[in-house]
């Protein structure tokens, strides 16, 4: 699995952070989100789907591999 975000498409929500914070930060200057793990391991991938499904902002892919 390799998670990308769109920063431009982020709306601060920090739902994704919540969900996998091991993947996830968000700034400080403005809340936008910021990939910290792209290649999650297997034990955080089903989060990690989860965190992109309930993005409002639909700014989270993940490709399978």
């Amino acid at each position: 699995m390799r998670v990308s975000v769109d920063p431009d498409r982020c709306c601060s929500s920090g739902q994704c952070v919540a969900a996998v914070p091991e993947v996830f930060d968000q700034s400080e200057d403005d809340g936008v989100v910021l990939l910290v793990l792209p290649l999650p391991p297997a034990e955080l991938r089903s989060a990690v789907r989860t965190a992109a499904a309930i993005c409002p902002g639909r700014a989270i892919s993940v490709q399978e591999s």
